[in-house]
């Protein structure tokens, strides 16, 4: 059996259909099974594994992990390494939940004591861990059971794959945790420290994945190093290690880690990205990875083709990727990416791509492009970006639609020629669909296109903004417990009840529902930059020409007004300010009434204290408004 699957995916297939797992399992748990028996039957099993995906699911569906796990407790030393190889091929495959090692808690520590046994042992323990260590859970477990004590001292090894391993688990340990990264820096491996011996791994004489590895760990231990160390391992050796990985000359699954990793590195950080951005021509490099599967390669070799075509996918995700992460701040930068051959017609190509993953990278790139005026202005003109956009938005994943509904914001700002087309071809329904979403950040990013929709535009556009909108949901969004929501809606509020003629129509038709609302949020308890937007709502309405009556006529808000004035906080002093100045100013009918009112009511005393304001702004006002009573 073993020689007949070794290497053919059909007779796998052939053996498990005709019910050779459960026998094999049987054979390999029946304690009158002699050792070599057992070790055949994890060896077949292992060979069974390292085929599709759905032999795999064959697998598990027949409990094997539990039977390998059990396996392990075995004293011979033969049949130990056959498990954990079969195992190792099964925790590697992405269709294995990472949770099964941790569902019996006996599990995690008997493996850290068989780490001893062989470099076998050692090779595919470190390669499970790094597989099954998704996330601080994990990280958790695997450091209390001491993983660092017990793996540190491999990556001396002298078998190359041990170290490698050894290498890539300190680098999902470390990923985003300070805790496990404190304890790394001061781990001695025969009296050197940890940090000398992977500076050392990351030299241009060994080799690449070593390096690669290292640079990952260096990155995930960030938080444990001086800046001035983060400074010089990554300028001076991680970026042009990762740089020289995208490189023409390496194997393709080194040029998608190599920029999937640069990528995560320079995200944050500008001086990085232009460094990247002039390190071995990057740009025009990564250009490259958009030829494959090549023409030459698929007269010539069907092998190849089939290996190009495998990792098309990835190298386009990978360089959308990096070209987001290049793009994300310099002006000059983004100008380099757009300039690169055919680089906008390949994006808007990668729009549609049957690879949700490479979409996603697609969006993510034309995302960060659209930050750019310019380029909003030029380019995502000439090519009608917003088209394939606005298809991608109709029926994508909550992680595509994230990324994309925030470009849609940047395409929707006032400078931006795509605005009208993007208007007419239905995105009103749409964002206001979007507002109605599960996801804060989904419902952050409807609201913030309408508002950006709603800055300076027509009534009609304002009218169909509020029509599908409705008015109890734009109250639902207000009463939102994410505050990125609220303001946005306030935001919202604010451009909608701009300039004269729209602000009465509006608040003739909503403006008992708006006084209500706006009553509300200043009774609630919300922060400074809330209240804020809301007194300056209430300042836009005072400025309408029969809208400003609702205010006058409610005595509740006139109080609300006034208690604001005398706030200690110099912003909403200010925003109730310019409330008062539009209901007080002379040339406007109606204007002596008002301004009796508002005296009888105090406001001039205030006023008057607030002319003596050490804050030049608050100061200056309170005179102007002054004056308004005495001309």
């Amino acid at each position: 059996m073993k020689n007949a699957v070794i290497g053919n995916n059909k007779q796998k297939a052939n053996l498990i259909v005709l019910g050779a797992v459960p026998r094999l399992l049987y054979l390999l748990q029946q304690e009158s099974s002699s050792t070599e028996l057992k070790t055949e039957c994890a060896v077949v099993l292992g060979s069974l594994a390292m085929g599709t995906e759905n032999n795999v699911k064959s697998l598990l569906d027949c409990h094997i992990i539990p039977a390998l796990l059990q396996g392990l407790l075995s004293p011979d030393l033969k049949f130990i390494e056959a498990c954990l190889r079969c195992l190792r091929t099964i925790f590697t495959s992405p269709v294995t939940p990472e949770e099964l090692l941790y569902t019996d808690a006996t599990v995690i520590p008997h493996l850290m004591a068989l780490l001893s046994r062989s470099r076998y042992t050692q090779e595919y323990i470190c390669q499970i861990f790094s597989h099954c260590c998704k996330g601080p859970d994990h990280q958790t477990i695997l450091f209390n059971h001491g993983a660092v004590q017990n793996i540190a001292h491999l990556l001396t090894s002298l078998s190359y794959k041990v170290r490698m391993q050894a290498l890539k688990c300190f680098s999902v340990l470390a990923f985003e945790n300070p805790q496990v990264s404190m304890t790394l820096v001061n781990v001695l491996v025969d009296g050197e420290l940890l940090p000398q011996i992977f500076v050392k791994m990351l030299q241009r004489d060994k080799p690449i994945e070593m390096q690669l590895t290292s640079s990952l760990y260096a990155l995930h231990q960030a938080f444990a190093f001086t800046e001035k160390q983060i400074i010089n391992l990554t300028t001076f050796q991680t970026l042009p290690c990762l740089v020289r990985m995208c490189s023409k000359e390496r194997l393709l699954e080194e040029r998608v880690e190599g920029a999937e990793t640069l990528a995560y590195l320079i995200e944050p950080d500008v001086e990085l990205q232009r460094i990247a951005s002039i390190t071995d021509h990057l740009i025009a490099m990564l250009a490259d990875y958009f030829k494959y599967p090549s023409s030459v390669s698929a007269i010539t070799d069907i092998k190849r083709l089939d290996h190009d075509l495998k990792h098309a996918h990835e190298l386009r995700q990978a360089a959308f990727k990096l070209y987001a992460s290049l793009g994300a701040n310099d002006e000059d930068i983004r100008k380099k990416i757009i300039e690169t051959e055919n680089m906008m017609d390949r994006i808007v190509t990668g729009l549609s791509e049957s690879s949700v993953k490479v979409r996603l990278a697609a969006v993510r790139c034309l995302h960060s492009l659209s930050r750019s005026v310019q380029q909003l202005r030029t380019s995502f003109q000439d090519h009608a970006v917003w088209k394939p956009l606005m298809k991608v938005l109709q029926n994508a994943p909550d992680e595509i639609l994230v990324v994309a509904s925030s470009m849609l914001c940047n395409l929707l700002l006032e400078f931006s020629p795509s605005k009208e087309p993007i208007l007419e071809s239905g995105a009103v329904e749409l964002l206001c669909g979007l507002t109605q979403s599960e996801n804060p950040a989904l419902r952050v990013n409807g609201i913030w296109a309408l508002m950006n929709m709603a800055f300076q535009a027509e009534q009609k556009i304002k009218a169909d903004i509020l029509r599908s909108l409705s008015t109890e949901q734009l109250f639902r969004l207000l009463s939102d417990s994410d505050l990125n929501v609220l303001m946005k809606t306030l935001g919202l509020l604010r451009n909608l009840l701009s300039t004269r003629p729209h602000i009465d129509k509006i608040m003739s038709t909503h403006g008992k529902q708006i006084m209500q609302a706006v009553t509300l949020i200043l009774e609630g308890e919300h922060n400074i930059e809330v209240k804020e937007q809301t007194l300056c709502i209430l300042a836009n309405i005072a400025d309408g020409t029969t809208a400003k009556e609702l205010i006058m006529t409610n005595d509740d808000i006139l109080q609300k007004i006034k208690y604001y004035m005398g706030h200690s906080h110099v912003k909403l002093q200010l925003a109730a300010m310019f409330c008062i100045s539009n209901l007080i100013w002379n040339e406007e009918e109606g204007s002596q009434e008002r301004q009796d009112k508002l005296r009888d009511m105090g406001i001039v005393d205030i006023l008057h204290k607030l002319s003596q304001s050490p804050d030049s702004n608050l100061c200056d006002k309170a005179k102007t408004a002054l004056q308004q009573y005495l001309a």
